[in-house]
């Protein structure tokens, strides 16, 4: 059976959800208390494939702006989609509904549609949500069943926090995201820091529009571009500013870009993060296509809320199962 052309394909959902978290999710920039998301339904032959997105106000977008931009009028074609539509949340939900459809009318998981192996179980990172460094050791500890932990910095004694996570969870990996937090003159004490207390990766330590300084800066451990990295035509930029990227289904704007992103970054020399907002489980799922390309995977939303969907992840441990084909793909 071919596959659903672009004149049998129809936008059938476009709405916003809110889903409540377990408790409030703080980092450098604020807090939530709850995902609100961008839920695109697309439907062909009888069939319907969805989508999930989190529009990020750090990149100018809402979840209204969001769905008035896919009430518009775009080309239902994955390949098409990236010429015309720009890069982003909204493409990004409408991006993976097509997937989705496509992997349920033709029978076949979407991650052969990709030319991909099966996903398999993979570990993921356990967001801390930043706090005083005792607050931070306290999450730490309650998490002792993780062993993948991601500290949330925020500039002002972060010092004492990486210290203080790591004297409470000697036993785990950790990573941390300072979020543009920090400054050039404090850049290299907290890297040489991080590096003391046997941190593997620090993300987005400067400002996106400030990070060239970090090609002349020691660089004891990994740095991760987030912010600062967005779809694969960024990436001949950061070469000499960073070690790894995280490369994220709303900023790349869909599983495409996304795909094209990896294997851009690995050919380049990059690690790889791959990465999600506080989403659900539909957002996070057609991330885990790209698993078995990463370093460090960070999809602990579906872990951070209250409930999740019907067929969500299984995550266990912070071990996350391939998605069921009846959630996505």
């Amino acid at each position: 059976m071919p596959a659903p052309t672009r004149t049998e394909i129809e936008i059938t959902g476009i709405r916003i959800e809110t889903w409540p978290l377990l408790r409030p999710f703080v980092i450098s920039r604020g807090a939530k208390t709850e995902a609100r998301v961008v839920v695109v339904e697309v439907r062909a032959r009888g069939t319907t494939g969805r989508g999930e997105s989190v529009p990020y106000a750090r990149y100018g977008e809402t979840p209204e702006a969001a769905c008035e931009l896919l009430r518009r009028h775009w080309p239902l074609d994955c390949q098409a989609l990236q010429n015309v539509m720009p890069h982003g949340a909204a493409r990004n939900a409408l991006d993976c509904a097509l997937w989705d459809l496509e992997a349920k009318v033709l029978d076949q998981p979407a991650y052969a549609l990709a030319g991909l192996p099966a996903p398999k179980r993979a570990q993921t990172c356990f967001t801390i949500s930043l706090g005083t460094p005792g607050d931070m050791a306290r999450q730490a500890s309650e998490a002792g069943n993780l062993r993948l932990l991601k500290l949330k910095l925020g500039g002002d004694g972060d010092d004492e926090r990486m210290r203080a996570v790591r004297a409470a969870r000697p036993d785990c990996r950790l990573v941390a995201d300072a979020n543009e937090a920090w400054s050039e003159n404090d850049t290299p004490r907290l890297l040489a820091i991080a590096a003391e207390q046997r941190f593997e990766m620090i993300e987005q330590p400067l400002p996106a529009n400030a990070d060239a300084a970090l090609a002349s800066l020691p660089r004891p451990l990994p740095v991760c571009a987030d912010e600062s990295a967005h779809t694969s035509a960024d990436l001949k930029y950061l070469a000499n500013r960073y070690d790894a990227v995280n490369i994220k289904l709303d900023k790349a704007g869909g599983l495409t870009e996304a795909l094209k992103m990896t294997n851009e970054a690995r050919q380049m020399g990059f690690k790889v993060m791959v990465g999600s907002m506080v989403a659900t489980s539909l957002g996070a799922a057609p991330a885990m296509l790209l698993a078995g390309s990463a370093d460090w995977l960070d999809l602990d939303g579906p872990m951070l809320l209250s409930r999740d969907r019907a067929d969500a992840l299984q995550i266990v441990d912070g071990w996350i199962e391939p998605p069921l084909r009846a959630l996505w793909g």
